[in-house]
Order: C-alpha cells, then structure tokens, then sequence
C-alpha cells in the first residue's frame, strides 16, 4: 500500500471507524485518538495490511484494544479526585437520540455491545463479526438477540427512543 492508496484509506475509513469505537467505548475523544492511534500503527503494517482481506477491521480492532488498554491502565492509576482542582469538563451532545443510543449502549455487557456495534453500527455480517471477535457465529448471533432485547427496554425506559437507530437484521 503505497502513501496515497493509504490516504484514500484513511480519508474513507477515519469518520466512520471513530463513530464506532466512539459506540463501543462512549467517550468520544477516546474514540479519536485511539483510531488516529491505530492508523499510525496501520502506517507502519501498510505491507502487512494490503494482503488483509479486510483492513478497516484492523484498525478497528487496534483502536478497541487500545481503548481497552488505556482504560484498564487508567483504572489502576486512579484515586480519588481532588474536588478543589476543578469539575468535570462537560463536552455538548452532537444528537441527544445518538447520545441516549450511546448511553445506553454503555450499560451493557461488553460482549453485548461490541457484537451489536460491529453488526449494526458497522454493517459487518454476522460471520464477519464472529471472525473479528473471535467467537463462533451462534455465540455472535445469542449476543445481537440479547443485546437488542436489553437495548429496547433501555431505550424506551430513558427516552421513548424504543428501536432507534438499531434495525433488527
């Protein structure tokens, strides 16, 4: 992959990975850095990377695993805030439905919204998601069916926003 075949990558890739590792983790500027992180690392696999069959799940799966990192690196190193130094940074909502979507997405099981992100957020097959994830396809499959079940109640008990932005497939 030459320096402009990853450009083109990068510039058809970088909106739409960062919108669903932001789905999967819930912090948006999160989601930003480890996708910028993840294509960096792409960079430097780029002949490695042209022979995947798919390299956006790649980086997709890079920026996950980082996300995971960073937070379990921050769970170790945390303490109790100081209230003196300051309140939390409060960043304004791009849509309140994609935001109660979000919302509710975090109170799910991990598993749960990983599979549900991956098959709905970024319109991978059910196969394909089983592949990424490493599981089999009926383990995928008991998940999306699970997930949607929880996310339904969960959208209309916070927001009457019962099925939106999730299809059923």
């Amino acid at each position: 992959m030459d320096e402009q075949e990853f450009d083109e990558f990068y510039t058809a890739s970088f909106r739409r990975v960062t919108g669903q590792v932001y789905a999967m983790i819930g912090d948006f500027d999160e989601a930003t850095e480890c996708v910028q992180e993840a294509f960096a690392r792409a960079w430097a696999h780029r002949r490695k990377l042209e022979k995947a069959a798919y390299p956006e799940a790649w980086v997709r799966t890079t920026a996950y695993r980082l996300a995971v990192s960073r937070w379990r690196r921050r769970k170790r190193g945390e303490r109790s805030p100081d209230r003196a130094l300051g309140g939390p940074v409060i960043v304004p909502a791009v849509d309140e439905t994609h935001v109660a979507l979000v919302a509710a997405l975090k109170q799910l099981p991990e598993a749960q919204r990983q599979a549900l992100v991956l098959h709905h957020i970024a319109d991978l097959p059910v196969h394909q998601v089983a592949a990424e994830v490493g599981v089999p396809e009926g383990t995928i499959k008991a998940r999306l069916s699970r997930g949607r079940a929880a996310l339904a109640v969960l959208l209309t008990d916070e927001s009457g926003l019962a099925g939106g932005g999730m299809t059923h497939a």
